[in-house]
């Protein structure tokens, strides 16, 4: 199947199943005014002080003039609604249910692209996890929330459409890429497996945006979770969100743990959610 010249764009009332068919069919898709303006100030004053403290990037690939503020989950309760917007997960859970049982959050952080920031090289995010994962297992889908109007001039994101599809080693070119323009309020909806990546800022003004990603159940997440927001700080968030950042068992035997310190009359082996002060049944063949 062709991929489109240019992304396609949708209205926040439109269906997670449109937005799967053009994410299938093109590796992304944009949403306008995906969230209020309110939240949108809401959610610059959680950020603002974390954003004015952050550091820029130690390497090309960060980017030496781009701030990255991460544990969202923990600093942020506006990023919280974010990471919950209905159709956002929905979309989410419907794209990788062909690959898992249960999704996590993969990365959590502001990306902040600075005046004079070069484009960054283009690359799929499945990549963190190397080049061990099947072609045809989809392992992730990113959202890049606008804070400031996203244009080519400020560095919005470039993207190859149709690239999920392609050979993992065809890295593309940059004249194949096209870029994802959106207004302040809207969302990038993006596959791990397609090109892209950060624009080049030749304003004078940043570009701000709120990666969320989501991930499979049984991966190892990029952001650590379990350390970004521990269980001093989760045991006070709603389930929705302890499940989303991986404290659930999840298929079969993964996650569970033991105390460092044995107690007497307390199980060796025991769900993560216990850390959190929920208790959960264990599976039986830890009985």
């Amino acid at each position: 199947m062709m991929a489109s010249a240019q992304l396609q764009t949708f209205k926040p009332n439109t269906s997670h199943k449109k937005l799967v068919a053009a994410i299938q069919k093109d590796g992304a898709c944009v949403i306008n005014d995906a969230i209020s303006a309110e939240t949108l100030s809401r959610l610059e004053g959680d950020l603002a002080d974390g954003l004015a403290r952050a550091e820029t990037g130690k390497d090309l690939f960060s980017g030496h003039k781009t701030k990255r503020l991460g544990a969202l989950i923990a600093r942020s309760p506006v990023s919280r609604e974010l990471v919950l917007n209905p159709l956002i997960l929905k979309t989410a859970r419907v794209f990788l249910a062909p690959f898992c049982d249960k999704i996590q959050m993969h990365v959590t952080q502001v990306i902040e692209i600075l005046p004079g920031q070069s484009a960054q090289f283009l690359h799929r995010d499945r990549h963190a996890w190397g080049t061990y994962l099947p072609a045809e297992i989809e392992p992730q889908l990113n959202t890049m929330w606008a804070l400031t109007d996203f244009t080519k001039e400020n560095g919005a994101t470039h993207v190859i459409p149709g690239s999920h599809t392609w050979p993992m080693d065809n890295r593309g070119k940059r004249k194949q890429a096209i870029q994802a323009e959106m207004p302040r309020g809207s969302v990038l909806l993006f596959s791990g497996s397609v090109i892209h990546g950060g624009g080049a800022n030749r304003t004078e003004k940043s570009r701000i945006g709120v990666n969320l990603d989501y991930c499979l159940g049984w991966l190892r997440q990029e952001e650590n979770q379990y350390l970004s927001c521990p269980p001093e700080i989760a045991k006070e968030l709603p389930t929705e969100i302890t499940e989303l950042l991986g404290y659930p068992m999840g298929s079969d035997t993964l996650g569970y743990y033991s105390q460092p310190i044995m107690k007497e009359g307390v199980p060796d082996t025991l769900p993560p959610e216990e850390a959190l002060g929920r208790s959960q049944p264990i599976w039986h063949w830890f009985a």
